[in-house]
């Protein structure tokens, strides 16, 4: 989807989006079997995988360079406070049957796309060219073997389930496609994945940065449950207590973007990474008493909101040219999900290898650790001064 509102316009691709994810949600809405609620979930992901990138490259096409980081904490803040109001909607929706959780979606998605006609700028120049099908492809098989080989670990049992045939033939396949897609990607002339963007170090660091933040951010996932074992709260209540996480990305969303206006990625980042490194910290070795949770909770919410929000993304609206742009950004996307997906497995690895709170203050503390190597690659980030020089010459 990135690559294609780089190709025929952002508007109309975000419209279509839009439009796939109401398609989605209608399927799933009024399915009547499980293969039917799989094929809606899988045509709301065709079009909610464009929806960010697309958004971000609009940034990059509508606002001067001196104004993106703003911008991009507004939608930052937007994307927190629908992480606050979602599963509070969602539970009250719950009551009058799950359908009401996919049907909600339909008049949001249309409200959305009466205003998009009239507020998205139509573009002036279209780069049109023949798609990249075997990138496409390659990549497709790339990401469905690493995901589904991840999934299939057992985290209570992770050797065994590792040498079994559901997951390290798929690891593998995903390993090897990684240099193939490369040499596919460097023949095409005009590759999904634009790997020449990685000629420039500000864009390897800023992968290695994304892919540390998704390892980073799927800790979030495991704070109810630790809550479960450190208050013996209810599994209801302890979902509770990720408020004051998301409450402070929120919050912290739209002031980051302000202050990367001025101050730059790598300053935002190396503040950001710290503050993760002290949370982390915190909540794994006092994580027990609940202030000194809360506490932690607030502190990474303060990190995580600037190094996975608006400091990488303006990075690549930096480094991208402008019919790049969403491409770019949906490097973002896929590093960071990465990120995700390994370190879902990998946390609850190490929470199943001990028992009580020693897993969860093991897993953490380990987290920390990968916020001690983002915080090393940011010190190689360009100052304000280059990074403004790069924009200029890409604007």
């Amino acid at each position: 989807m990135a690559k294609l509102s780089d190709m025929y316009g952002r508007r109309s691709i975000y419209i279509l989006d839009v439009t796939l994810f109401a398609i989605g949600s209608a399927i799933a809405a009024f399915s009547f079997s499980f293969e039917m609620m799989l094929l809606g979930r899988a045509i709301q992901g065709f079009g909610a995988g464009g929806i960010f990138p697309v958004a971000s490259a609009f940034i990059g096409d509508t606002f001067p360079p001196e104004k993106r980081g703003g911008a991009l904490g507004i939608i930052g803040s937007v994307f927190g406070f629908s992480a606050v109001i979602g599963p509070i909607l969602g539970g009250l929706l719950l009551k009058y049957g799950w359908q009401w959780l996919f049907i909600i979606n339909l008049p949001i998605a249309l409200l959305v796309i009466i205003l998009s006609f009239f507020i998205l700028p139509v573009p002036k120049k279209k780069w049109v060219s023949n798609f990249d099908w075997k990138g496409t492809i390659v990549l497709s098989v790339l990401v469905t073997s690493l995901a589904y080989g991840v999934n299939q670990i057992e985290t209570g049992n992770f050797l065994g389930s590792f040498i079994s045939l559901k997951v390290w033939p798929f690891l593998l396949l995903a390993l090897l496609l990684i240099p193939v897609l490369w040499k596919v990607e460097k023949k095409s002339d005009d590759p999904i994945i634009q790997v020449d963007l990685f000629s420039s170090k500000e864009v390897r660091l800023a992968t290695g940065i994304s892919i540390g933040t998704g390892l980073s951010q799927s800790a979030i996932i495991f704070i109810p449950s630790f809550a479960v074992a450190a208050f013996s709260l209810s599994i209801t209540d302890a979902s509770f207590m990720l408020i004051p996480l998301v409450l402070t990305m929120t919050i912290f969303a739209p002031i980051v973007g302000l202050l990367l206006d001025r101050l730059g990625s790598k300053i935002i980042i190396l503040v950001g990474s710290f503050l993760l490194i002290v949370g982390m910290i915190m909540i794994s070795l006092l994580g027990s008493n609940t202030y000194i949770f809360i506490i932690s909770e607030v502190i990474m919410g303060m990190g995580l909101i600037t190094i996975l929000g608006s400091p990488l993304r303006y990075i690549m609206l930096s480094e991208s040219p402008p019919k790049e742009r969403a491409s770019g950004q949906a490097l973002i996307n896929i590093n960071s999900s990465v990120g995700q997906l390994i370190g879902g497995a990998f946390i609850g690895t190490v929470i199943a290898s001990q028992t009580g709170l020693s897993g969860y203050e093991t897993a953490y503390l380990l987290i920390a650790f990968v916020g001690i190597v983002i915080l090393g690659l940011a010190f190689g980030l360009k100052s304000r001064n280059e990074q403004l020089e790069t924009t200029k010459s890409n604007f």
